[in-house]
């Protein structure tokens, strides 16, 4: 009788409150190369946190990749973006180990979820295999390593999740040997003005400060004068040894006068909280510098579970006459430290910069969902698509509306429709609602069409309209020729690309048999692996039907030999 998944969710919990809490050598590496990283634990990315540890594959992909316990494949999800191809293994101890950017699958499960793709004729395809049916043992090969999906070069995404929370864990805990006796860098302090009535360094609005490097390491700011509510804000990235990337650093802890205001770790966190990071963040900096402020202080409206220790939110209440000694120390998980001291001394004085408030037509209360006629458009905020109240800046183009800017967060989708009745019938076919960049160049947003109205769903602020894409897509075939002999070729491959809306689908038949083309967007590849052997006729037909997401659509025919 199967094992139902109540029952290993149960089990596994049992192991887990039985064991500790992260075991140390229980688990093997997933490579045998050194383990050197492009990306840790928590590492703050766009809208979420670094789920897992990047490691480097040499630039290479192919790398054999092996299972790092005894387990059994629960989940396999293979998608053109996210994690490209992915394989999820759990293990008896509670644990769950997760594997990503796949090149291709070890042969099982190679085998196993090509049938599905076969079957439901697509590349895209998420399975969830029963409890037991693909067991894989320690050491044994699962995969090989590769850059499909959203990755930016050759590498291996490698998680550890609770089998029961799913919550992701820093696979560093669990013994990983990775070089880094580096301390973190500081790049910037800033101070925040929080109350009304607060100053620092007569500013009422954020101000950058000054320190200077110790001759013991450590770095000591110029003298602060403040009064009221105030906190910080600090700019800091790790560096680990062998590897020039800029990582996140693991932990951050704030004391006044000796009593801790704030810490937060990477140890964990929850999937559902990911997006807080932009309550972390200074988020206004970040849309306007690139740069990704830590508050130490934590906002209201700030929901991250990634907290150690809080007192007072971390905000410092500054009283006139009174100094405080403000420490920020910044660590990474090997112990490694930079400590900054921050000398405040509590003093009134006469603003020199002021806040300036910018006001327009529109305020948005965030508790509340919103509505704004724009003209050709309209904007539906539901509640809490936002973080606070603010005056929203809503301009109404010609044929484009600005909602705001990248200064703010959305946290939740709003919705923004378009009436498309100002175009002839025999164009409406071929529009889509594009979000224009700061070169005004298009690019697509999923749009519905219904009920003589275009709609689309994003956390996206900016500048919308309809554009028109009126040319299909092209294909050209990148290996091979027509009426070519192929008997010596491995794959096929082919170029597709779409000048304006992005390609939607594809399709792919040899002798009228559907093919398995996988799509590499990245390069605008696909690519059909002859040891599928569908067919095995000497004269081959193919055809590939490539439609972009406006319903334009191109067909490519070719002939070639085979024996």
């Amino acid at each position: 009788m199967r094992l139902t998944i109540f029952g290993v969710l149960v089990l596994t919990t049992l192991v887990l409150s039985a064991q500790e809490k992260y075991p140390k050598g229980v688990f093997q590496p997933p490579l045998e190369i050194p383990l050197v990283l492009a990306g840790t634990f928590g590492e703050l990315r766009s809208n979420h946190f670094h789920s897992g540890m990047d490691i480097k594959t040499q630039q290479r992909e192919g790398l054999p990749v092996f299972a790092i316990a005894d387990g059994t494949v629960t989940r396999i999800k293979i998608s053109h973006w996210g994690y490209g191809k992915a394989l999820y293994v759990a293990h008896p101890n509670g644990y769950t180990s997760v594997y990503a950017h796949l090149r291709k699958f070890g042969p099982e499960i190679e085998e196993y979820i090509k049938k599905i793709q076969y079957a439901k004729q697509s590349y895209e395809v998420e399975a969830f295999p029963d409890y037991g049916e693909l067991k894989v043992a320690k050491g044994s090969v699962i995969a090989y390593s590769g850059n499909t999906g959203g990755s930016a070069g050759p590498h291996l995404h490698f998680e550890i999740r609770s089998s029961v929370t799913e919550k992701p864990t820093n696979p560093l805990l669990y013994g990983y040997d990775v070089r880094d006796a580096t301390n973190p860098t500081l790049l910037g302090l800033y101070g925040y003005p929080l109350s009304d009535d607060a100053l620092i360094n007569q500013s009422a609005k954020k101000i950058q400060l000054n320190y200077t490097r110790q001759a013991d390491g450590s770095f000591l700011a110029d003298k602060v004068t403040a009064i009221g509510t105030i906190g910080f804000g600090i700019d800091s990235f790790d560096r680990l040894d062998m590897a020039a990337n800029k990582n996140g650093v693991y932990a951050v802890k704030q004391t006044v006068n000796g009593r801790v205001y704030s810490e937060f770790d990477f140890e964990t966190f929850s999937f559902g909280e990911t997006r807080y990071i932009n309550t972390l963040i200074d988020y206004e900096h970040f849309g306007k510098f690139r740069q990704r402020i830590q508050k130490c202080f934590k906002e209201p409206y700030n929901h991250l579970g990634i907290y150690k220790t809080l007192y007072s939110d971390g905000k410092i209440d500054v009283e006139e006459g009174l100094s405080y000694t403000v420490e920020i120390l910044i660590s990474d998980i090997q112990g490694n430290e930079t400590k900054l001291v921050i000398p405040v001394e509590g003093k009134r004085e006469i603003p020199k910069i002021t806040k300036d408030e910018k006001i327009t037509e529109n305020f948005i209360i965030a508790s509340k969902p919103n509505n704004f006629d724009l003209g050709v458009a309209k904007v539906y905020f539901p509640a809490n698509t936002f973080y606070e109240d603010f005056y929203i800046n809503l301009k109404k183009g010609r044929d484009t509306v600005t909602i705001h800017d990248n200064s703010v967060a959305a946290h939740r989708n709003f919705t923004i429709s378009f009436d498309p009745s100002q175009y002839p019938l025999s164009e409406r076919r071929q529009l889509f609602i594009a979000r224009l960049d700061e070169d005004l160049r298009p690019s697509y947003a999923t749009t519905y069409k219904r009920d003589g109205s275009f709609t689309t769903r994003t956390r996206d602020l900016g500048t919308y309209t309809l554009a028109r894409d009126s040319v299909a897509p092209t294909i050209s075939p990148k290996n091979f020729k027509e009426k070519q002999w192929l008997s010596n070729y491995s794959y096929l491959s082919l170029e597709i690309t779409d000048d304006l809306s992005g390609i939607d689908t594809y399709r792919a038949t040899l002798n009228g048999k559907w093919i398995l083309m996988e799509y590499e967007p990245k390069t605008n590849t696909i690519t059909y692996d002859f040891d599928d052997n569908i067919v095995d006729d000497t004269q081959c037909e193919l055809e590939v039907i490539v439609t972009d997401n406006v319903g334009n659509s191109s067909t490519f025919t070719s002939t070639f030999f085979r024996k």
